[in-house]
């Protein structure tokens, strides 16, 4: 018997679904680096267009607003259409909207900049909503359960490598050659990976690469391989109803809320806390902060490794899923340490030993990957992920409300960990045991009826 590639079956199994996931890694990275291009340069853009505090801090929730908006849709699209068309058009036009940030202030004169930039963070945190869906989907499609862990982890780490990779480049670029030049760097970036995605990505059954053994042992540990056949139920809007009233979604996704506000503290106003409260350059910050993102890399791995293993040596799901998540965030609390020390060496290291933490606890896409209905997998990382960028509105203006009254960034630090004690919370009185969801159908609102009806006929012949 010949595998899809024509290959014996008795053939090693192949790989591909970490070449799959490489790819994923690369774009997400890239994803993570557009949306935080404003905070490396957000201290020269304020100069340049007069931004206050709280105004700057609108500029970044701009992003968060649509990004949220943008993510139950964004799930319906990618359940309707399939993961591969609509990740190469999201990561077109993000790239698009990340280039054009670089023209933004020839609009000063007109008093126009500010709006400018306001619509297009907006338009990108729209455009930019279908990618960690897509993610959790294609992982779902291609990961057995017991990979699952980490194949999330590392997708989900690429928020690190962001930082590690790009703010340097993006901080020497801002220095040297202004701060519109990191706009087209990364907008150029994104627009040339469009094809090589589109090349590889491929549904598990129709890829032109994996052979029959690997595609068995996926399916068999749990992937999702039929995910866009077209032979699934297609969700309707009553799945929104039923995915908003379960118990463990709903502490799921108030844990991703938490940690939410964690990454964009990170993301929008950490560089300006170096720069601001701590006195460093930017061309310091953008070298110093890659000293957390690499422990918040290296926490990633670490805490879906150790998913997987317990769930290999045979702990519940429940127990593998929720360990790290509960240890990552009691390491995350550290962060308000920061407030009570003066080296601003001493609060990198600090913070270095939170992002380890941050990202131990990131488990989250691998959880939404175990619990979504087989129907409505984008649609249910949509809400996931929809929920959580809440605090991508709320954690900017928060911070930039606290930094304008208090002139000091202590009370954002305390901000920030109070979700880290939430979070911890949500998953140990609120989530519950961790299993997949069965979504009601036709049928089975059929049958309540005709239940219903049966014994209101019973009750009034009584």
């Amino acid at each position: 018997m010949k595998s899809m590639s024509g290959e014996p079956d008795s053939q090693a199994r192949t790989k591909v679904r970490w070449l799959i996931l490489t790819m994923l890694f690369v774009l997400t990275t890239v994803n993570y680096a557009d949306r935080s291009a404003l905070s490396i340069t957000g201290t020269l853009v304020a100069k340049d267009l007069g931004l206050s505090p709280v105004a700057l801090g609108v500029v970044f929730s701009a992003f968060g607003w649509s990004y949220a908006i943008g993510q139950i849709p964004g799930g319906w699209l990618l359940d309707r259409f399939g993961s591969r068309n609509v990740y190469a058009l999201s990561l077109t036009l993000w790239s698009i909207c990340t280039l054009l940030q670089a023209f933004v202030g020839s609009l000063a004169a007109a008093g126009l900049a500010v709006a400018a930039f306001f619509v297009l963070r907006f338009v990108l945190g729209l455009v930019e909503s279908p990618a960690f869906p897509a993610n959790g989907r294609i992982a779902a499609a291609w990961f057995p359960t017991s990979e699952r862990g980490l194949a999330t982890s590392i997708f989900n780490s690429a928020q690190y490598a962001a930082t590690v990779i790009f703010l340097p480049i993006m901080g020497m670029i801002a220095s040297h050659f202004g701060w519109k030049y990191v706009f087209v760097f990364m907008g150029g970036i994104g627009l040339l990976l469009v094809v090589p995605w589109m090349l590889l990505m491929h549904d598990p059954r129709k890829h032109p690469r994996v052979n029959k053994a690997e595609l068995d042992y996926i399916e068999r540990g749990g992937a999702l391989v039929d995910m866009d056949s077209g032979k699934s139920q297609r969700a309707t809007w009553s799945t929104i109803v039923d995915l908003l009233a379960n118990r463990m979604l709903i502490g799921i996704y108030l844990g991703q809320y938490c940690i939410t506000a964690l990454t964009y503290f990170f993301i929008t106003w950490f560089p300006i806390y170096l720069v601001q409260g701590r006195g460093l350059s930017i061309m310091q910050v953008g070298f110093v902060a890659a000293i957390p993102a690499i422990c918040g890399f290296s926490g990633g791995i670490i805490g879906g490794f150790m998913s997987d293993s317990l769930l290999r040596r045979g702990k519940p799901l429940n127990v593998a899923r929720k360990t790290p998540f509960v240890i990552g965030m009691l390491l995350a609390t550290c962060l308000v340490i920061c407030n009570f020390v003066a080296s601003p060496w001493l609060v990198v290291a600090i913070m270095a030993f939170a992002f380890f933490g941050k990202g131990m606890a990131a488990i989250g896409w691998a959880v939404i990957s175990d619990t979504s209905p087989k129907e409505a997998t984008g649609l249910c990382g949509g809400i996931f992920n929809a929920i959580g960028n809440i605090a991508g509105i709320i954690t900017p203006i928060t911070i930039g409300l606290i930094l304008q009254a208090t002139g000091s960034f202590n009370g954002a630090l305390w901000f920030v960990a109070a979700h880290c004690l939430l979070a911890m919370f949500s998953y140990l009185v609120i989530v519950g045991d961790i299993r997949r969801v069965t979504l009601r159908t036709p049928v089975d609102d059929a049958q309540r009826l005709a239940r219903a009806s049966s014994d209101a006929t019973t009750l009034i012949a009584k």
